[in-house]
């Protein structure tokens, strides 16, 4: 279960490119999430121009604020930040807004914490997203096991394992074929953990790698 959020503004964001950053089949790096979640205030924010101007155009802003995402910002105040910042950790910069895309398994913007389940989830979302790992640009794709559990649930994606294969280094791997690689990782808000940081690093070493 969730709970849609109620900002018609976002909404209709949303309806118009269900995703953040580059479009996700010409994305080399894909980041696939649970559900884009935000403040039920997030209208009275100071960022929320930017928010929506983010979710127009994704690369544009990265490379305009020097900055992947509007809660990065200086006048932001509200939840978010510290996910985000993590995820800066790793390392992309402006020059690579076009080959970054994150995409959830919901559709919709949502409010709270979701419970989400298969009854919740699009089927041409699910197609989307089925047709963006296979058949897209990705070559390093990144998906939490929340994810991949439902993944497994909602039976589009029967290539996904039950368990990653260790490979003795901080991400394990789901799955590879050719030159995609789909990986095992700690969500970013994810917090306790010292493999994270290593994860973070090694997420780092992909950047501009061949294959």
């Amino acid at each position: 279960m969730y709970d849609p959020h109620p900002s018609v503004a976002l909404n209709r964001a949303f309806a118009a490119r269900p995703f953040q950053g580059a479009e996700p089949e010409r994305a080399t790096y894909l980041f696939v999430g649970l559900d884009a979640n935000y403040s039920p205030l997030i209208e009275q924010n100071a960022v929320f121009g930017r928010v929506l101007d983010y979710l127009d155009d994704g690369v544009a802003f990265w490379k305009l604020h020097g900055v992947h995402h509007p809660f990065l910002l200086p006048e932001y105040r509200g939840d978010g930040r510290k996910y985000h910042k993590t995820f800066s950790a790793i390392g992309f910069r402006p020059e690579h807004a076009d080959q970054v895309s994150f995409i959830e398994m919901m559709h919709v913007p949502t409010v709270g914490r979701s419970n989400l389940t298969i009854d919740d989830l699009n089927k041409d979302h699910l197609a989307r997203l089925h047709g963006a790992i296979e058949d897209g640009d990705a070559r390093h794709i990144f998906i939490s096991p929340d994810v991949a559990k439902l993944m497994r649930e909602a039976a589009v994606f029967p290539w996904m394992p039950k368990a990653p294969i260790d490979t003795g280094g901080p991400l394990k791997i789901w799955r590879k074929t050719g030159s995609k690689t789909i990986y095992w990782h700690y969500h970013f808000s994810y917090w306790g953990r010292p493999q994270k940081v290593e994860q973070l690093k090694a997420i780092g070493r992909l950047l501009n790698t061949p294959g």
